[in-house]
């Protein structure tokens, strides 16, 4: 007996303007107690299509059909109405609040609200799906895998039949990555129907029942994914073969360029410190890897080197050419810029510290000059817009045009603008923060060649990444973060995911 279908497109399409089509024509299915993974280059239309089906968008065009019925779904509230929920990839929730504060906002009720109820109805959907939460535990305090779960359970707690997950997975360990497709197997096997939106196509090939692909805002098809390799996938979202392959050099010229000595730094209410007696070096010609779960302190660690965190006390040193020390300590920004020291900085947090959303891109290009102080009265706008154009052309952004605002571009193509405006700079140290955060396959291999461009040139790459299997094949050497402490600093050509799983919970080589 075939499943039936919770959701059904026919030819839905979604338009943006005159010269952007998001959705063309798309039809396709969800069936009811399935996982169904979506996959799609950046500005292929994947989050535009899951934004109709939770109410955020509405279709110029086709029919949307959820559980028989032809619905109307113009606002959120209807998607609820409709037992759809969405978890978004950035999370919608109050810090100073409790867990289950957090899951009934919103929610209509007396005037007088019965916790305790609310809390044993919470613990009810924990117990069934195998979550692991306390309701009275404040946002603030929890881990970025803990406010996911409150987000999903905020949609179950709503009566969700229909789950859309936006990139579940991109700032989870392995373990907890783990314990996520435990829950939604569990989802899954009491008949609720899952959407995920992810790149990742080993997480897909894991978890998934189908795989439906989009390219360029079009349908190309979908398939079981038992019949499914990643080669085959990333055939049908690039439509031609790529090689999934790193080219990794040996280290070229290996010597100290920048060196970290007994730093401390203590977090911004000044109660902890989160980053403790931190000691390394990153040498030219080399990549190191900084690995760790989210929160450990990885953040902090990159922006203490470029002097956005003071520090408790420690040193940071640059070594410009052999036999030339300088000092960062007491220095701002601007100070180590004149210096004539280049450090770009890919931050975690790209539309809040790297890019201005309201800007084109050749505006954006333009910010470094500004805070170097090139600026004039009349401004050079060639410059920028020819390194706009070729960043543009090498990683292939999608967007209307220079002009466009940044904040009207994908997340993917926010964040190949914001990394090739900082590799463009020719660096001697650059600093990167999940590089390749939102981005499709095909894109994220681009990024990973040209952080190993910048190591044959002599650049000392320090990367921050998520993806363990991607930091053991790029990196030379891989540092390890446990609770703002260094755990260990292993060779990324020996080690295992297993070794630096345990290394990411503290435990010692």
């Amino acid at each position: 007996m075939a499943q039936e279908n919770a959701i059904e497109l026919k030819n839905v399409t979604k338009r943006f303007g005159e010269k952007v089509l998001a959705n063309d024509n798309i039809s396709m299915t969800l069936k009811k107690g399935e996982i169904l993974a979506i996959l799609g280059e950046n500005g292929s239309g994947k989050t535009t299509l899951m934004n109709m089906l939770s109410g955020i968008y509405f279709p110029d065009e086709g029919t949307i059909i959820v559980n028989g019925k032809e619905a109307l779904i113009r606002s959120p509230r209807d998607a609820f109405d409709l037992k759809i929920g969405m978890i978004h990839q950035h999370f919608k929730l109050i810090d100073i609040m409790t867990a289950a504060q957090n899951i009934i906002l919103g929610l209509e009720g007396s005037n007088r609200l019965d916790m305790k109820s609310v809390r044993a109805s919470i613990k009810e959907l924990t117990d069934r799906y195998g979550f692991d939460l306390d309701p009275g535990q404040k946002i603030y305090t929890m881990s970025v895998s803990q406010k996911q779960t409150v987000e999903i359970i905020k949609v179950l707690y709503r009566g969700a039949d229909i789950l859309i997950l936006d990139e579940p997975t991109a700032v989870l360990t392995p373990q907890e990555t783990e314990k996520l497709f435990d829950v939604l197997r569990n989802m899954r096997n009491a008949g609720k129907s899952i959407i995920i939106i992810t790149h990742k196509l080993n997480e897909v090939l894991e978890i998934s029942d189908r795989v439906s692909v989009l390219r360029k805002g079009r349908y190309i098809g979908t398939v079981e994914t038992r019949d499914a390799t990643a080669e085959s996938l990333t055939e049908m979202m690039v439509g031609e073969k790529v090689t999934l392959n790193i080219d990794r050099t040996e280290p070229v010229n290996v010597r100290p360029c920048l060196e970290v000595k007994n730093l401390n730094v203590r977090s911004a209410d000044k109660t902890r410190l989160v980053l403790s007696d931190i000691n390394f070096t990153a040498n030219t010609g080399e990549i190191l890897g900084i690995a760790g779960i989210s929160g450990n302190g990885q953040k902090e660690l990159l922006e203490a080197i470029v002097r956005l965190q003071n520090l408790e006390s420690g040193e940071i040193l640059f070594y410009p050419e052999p036999g030339e020390c300088v000092s960062l300590q007491n220095k701002k920004s601007e100070e180590v810029t004149s210096l004539g020291i280049r450090m770009a900085f890919v931050p975690e947090d790209r539309l809040g510290m790297g890019l201005v959303g309201s800007m084109d891109i050749i505006d954006n290009m333009m910010l470094r000059s500004y805070a170097e102080g090139k600026s004039a009265i009349f401004t050079d706008r060639r410059t920028p817009k020819e390194l706009a154009q070729k960043v543009v052309d090498k990683l292939e952004v999608v967007t209307p045009g220079l002009g466009t605002p940044v904040r009207r571009l994908s997340g993917g193509n926010v964040q190949k603008v914001l990394v090739g405006r900082e590799i463009a700079s020719a660096p001697k140290v650059l600093l990167v923060a999940y590089p390749v955060r939102g981005l499709d396959i095909n894109s994220s291999y681009a990024i990973y060649n040209l952080l190993g461009e910048q190591k044959e040139r002599g650049c000392a790459v320090v990367c921050v990444g998520e993806d363990l299997d991607v930091l053991i094949d790029l990196c030379d050497r891989i540092l390890v973060l446990a609770g703002g402490q260094i755990s260990g600093i292993v060779d990324a050509r020996t080690t295992t995911k297993e070794e630096l799983g345990i290394l990411m919970t503290g435990g010692k080589e």
